[in-house]
């Protein structure tokens, strides 16, 4: 069954006393370096630090006992995982993350302060998947995958539905960054689908180095392989079976941008913002720096995605 924006109002309503209510954020230097106006949606203040915690707090909220019972399980490079752990937490049932062996420690100690069990992999997704395999048939416990699953979709939706209730006048567009394609997806229909805002456009940004869900959006083939080398550790996931059918009915376009780039908008955001966000964030801005023509003029909303990172590796 499709998501809904009647689905986004209900995930709404369900997560509304568990999350914040991120706040809008706005820079008239970033504003003047790149020729538009910015509004930054701060969901890297969320619970866990990242918009994961709407999916997850929804998806586990929407299920009943008997599967709760079960425990359930994930595979994630970190801010879903810790989503998932402080979700069941709420939920008082057992969770187990499947984590790449690479995942930046802070991620790795985020999930772990949650109670969650961690069990590492190798850092590719088959490797992810055949563990959380392995491990449902062994014990049970039940899948909440990271962003192909509706109610996680749901959940992260209504980041952008809390966005348009928020701004003060509409924008051009909403700008997310796009891994495995949750937060993308869930902004699409948010957007598409409201009687405000069905004419704003949607845009997903990604990273030279994992353009999984650039080349499936340009092909229309969603792309199963994918060997990403960036240091936007959020965006390494492949474009979930979902999300990317929602992608290529809703979402305008999607926008590339280079390391060098996402390191330089992330500086920016530290700098001029006061906000710490985590190179996944930075994407979007990023994108914009990188063409700003195309947004010359325009009023760009942009959902900051989290603010999880290694203090002790930052990358100047």
């Amino acid at each position: 069954m499709d998501v809904t924006i009647a689905d986004i109002e209900r995930a709404q309503t369900r997560i509304k006393s568990h999350t914040h209510r991120t706040p809008l954020m706005t820079s008239r230097l970033i504003n003047q370096l790149v020729g538009c106006e910015l509004i930054f949606k701060a969901e890297n203040l969320q619970k866990i630090g990242a918009f994961k915690a709407r999916g997850a707090c929804n998806a586990l909220f929407s299920m009943d006992r008997t599967k709760l019972n079960r425990g359930v399980i994930t595979h994630s490079s970190g801010n879903h995982g810790a989503a998932l752990a402080w979700a069941a937490q709420l939920r008082q049932t057992q969770c187990t993350v499947v984590m790449p062996n690479n995942a930046p420690r802070a991620k790795k100690d985020a999930v772990a302060n949650y109670a969650a069990e961690i069990v590492f992999c190798e850092p590719t997704m088959a490797s992810r998947e055949a563990s959380v395999a392995a491990l449902i048939a062994a014990r049970g416990s039940v899948l909440v995958h990271p962003y192909d699953n509706n109610q996680i979709i749901a959940g992260q939706g209504t980041a952008a539905l809390e966005t348009l209730e928020q701004l003060d006048r509409p924008v051009d567009m909403l700008i997310t960054p796009v891994g495995g394609g949750g937060l993308l997806s869930g902004s699409a229909i948010a957007i598409k689908e409201s009687k405000n805002a069905s004419d704003m456009l949607v845009l997903g940004a990604e990273p030279d180095a994992a353009d999984d869900a650039w080349r499936g959006f340009k092909n229309g083939t969603r792309v199963t392989i994918s060997n990403p080398k960036t240091i936007a550790d959020g965006l390494r996931g492949t474009v979930g079976v979902r999300n990317f059918s929602i992608i290529t009915q809703h979402v305008d376009d999607i926008l590339l941008t280079s390391e060098e780039r996402i390191i330089e908008a992330m500086r920016l955001l530290w700098t001029r913002l006061k906000m710490i966000i985590e190179p996944s964030a930075a994407v979007p801005l990023a994108a914009i720096m990188d063409q700003p023509e195309q947004f010359f003029g325009k009023r760009v909303a942009i959902i900051l995605s989290g603010g999880n990172l290694d203090l002790d590796k930052l990358p100047w």
